[in-house]
């Protein structure tokens, strides 16, 4: 036998991990909603995804990153990223914050409550219970188009990447809490959030970028109730 044959399919055995991890999140997303309780134990959620609870531990970490999970759809989310189309990169963050917030907006009574039981279940911010590695993967995402809008002119050369990520972050955040605590209206989330990305990226915009971003400004203020 050769060295080949005896080696694991690697490529399989990913496949079959990321199959579990989804019937994971399938179970607790089909558990809160029949349910209404918010915080199912790991054990009932293993159960209902039919592994073990190690399994469900050793993929996840904790019950509070399968909610995570849950709230964000990540694969789901990244493979309609792929998808999305825009004139520009400026657009193309726009795009991107329109299609995240719209999980939210489509299904507010699943959704708002689920944010909140994951912030009184943690007593921190989402950010803090979040795995490095997702972080890295979104905040790389995010990067990699604010590079590109750089890089084609809408936005100031001189400026940094990191810091116009990380502000980005701040203030999407920053909405979400509001809007689970109940101080901002669903209808009010996809402006709100959407004028503070293009408040931010106005003060990094070069005189090439700022049209799109006044037209982003004016369309988002409209859109408030």
């Amino acid at each position: 036998m050769t060295s080949t044959q005896t080696l694991p399919d690697t490529g399989q055995r990913e496949r079959a991990k990321e199959e579990r991890r989804q019937r994971i999140v399938r179970a607790a997303r089909n558990l809160i909603r029949e349910t209404g309780d918010t915080n199912p134990s790991m054990r009932l959620i293993a159960s209902r995804a039919g592994v073990s609870i190690a399994t469900a531990y050793n993929l996840f970490g904790s019950k509070q990153a399968v909610v995570l999970a849950v709230l964000e759809d990540q694969q789901n989310f990244m493979e309609k990223f792929g998808g999305l189309e825009a004139k520009n990169p400026i657009d193309l963050v726009f795009a991107a914050h329109e299609l995240a917030v719209s999980y939210y907006i489509q299904d507010p009574e699943f959704y708002r409550p689920l944010w909140r039981a994951l912030l009184d279940s943690s007593g921190k911010n989402d950010a803090s219970i979040v795995p490095p590695e997702r972080q890295a993967k979104t905040r790389a995402v995010w990067r990699t188009v604010l590079l590109r809008a750089q890089e084609e002119g809408y936005l100031d050369k001189e400026e940094s990447i990191e810091w116009l990520e990380r502000s980005l972050t701040h203030s999407a955040t920053g909405a979400m809490l509001s809007w689970a605590t109940g101080a901002l209206p669903t209808e009010a989330l996809l402006p709100s959030a959407g004028l503070g990305y293009a408040y931010i990226l106005s003060t990094a915009a070069t005189p090439k970028g700022k049209p799109t971003l006044k037209k982003r400004i004016a369309a988002y203020k409209s859109s408030l109730p």
